[in-house]
């Protein structure tokens, strides 16, 4: 046995412990859309592209003011339309749809996946990972909450009236409400997870940190 083949398979061995696992969260994609608005669908084939990404969570949040069109949403809740009019308010005030947030700090068009990825840089600071019954967060500086969020995987609607009717739309992670776990203080900590899934048409979950009372920066995700 050479040294020169010791050498690399050590080589071979060290690149594999330094490599982050392929399931790692690196970024959060929140798609503010409606069933009701008719520049929407783009931005949800955008979001099931990335929801096939290993190192993004993407959810899909839908806001209910595009209801008065005509079609109700069926995935839609006033608490979405609420969060996305609190982060206009810490940033430039802009709500429209379809609105892609990218880790809870900077917005653009949810129809362009090249605009959204140019907003992903660096990665998520905390180490955040969940299992069968509860949830690690490593340590870091801040505070934070940690949210579990409930959503539909996928979702075939077909829309009768409004703007889109007549289309069978697909959604992917379509969040069906958000549960406070608890608060975290830069300290690694384990909180249980509860039951994963448990709102009204959801059959999955994630969870996510997030600084600012919950609508500031996301400093951590993970999903299952």
């Amino acid at each position: 046995m050479s040294s020169r083949w010791l050498l690399g398979l050590v080589a071979s061995i060290s690149a594999v412990l330094v490599t982050p696992a392929a399931a790692e969260t690196r970024h959060v994609v929140e798609l503010f859309t409606s069933q009701g608005c008719s520049s929407c669908p783009p931005a949800d084939a955008v979001l099931s592209q990335l929801a096939a990404r290993p190192d993004v969570l993407a959810l899909g949040f839908h806001v209910d003011y595009w209801d008065r069109l005509g079609w109700k949403d069926t995935l839609g809740s006033a608490a979405f339309s609420e969060r996305q009019r609190a982060y206009a308010s810490r940033s430039d005030g802009q709500i429209y749809t379809p609105q892609a947030v990218v880790d809870g700090t900077k917005h653009t068009v949810g129809s362009s996946k090249r605009s959204i990825n140019g907003l992903m840089r660096g990665a998520l600071p905390v180490d955040v990972s969940i299992g069968k019954t509860e949830v690690a967060v490593g340590s870091g500086t801040g505070s934070a909450t940690l949210w579990r969020v409930d959503f539909t995987s996928r979702a075939a609607v077909p829309i009768k009236r409004g703007e889109n009717r007549g289309k069978t739309v697909t959604y992917v992670n379509a969040v069906r409400g958000m549960t406070k776990l608890g608060r975290w203080n830069g300290k690694a900590t384990r909180y249980d997870l509860g039951p994963c899934g448990a709102r009204n048409g959801a059959d999955n979950c994630a969870v996510i940190l997030q600084s600012g009372g919950g609508l500031g920066k996301i400093l951590g995700a993970a999903r299952r």
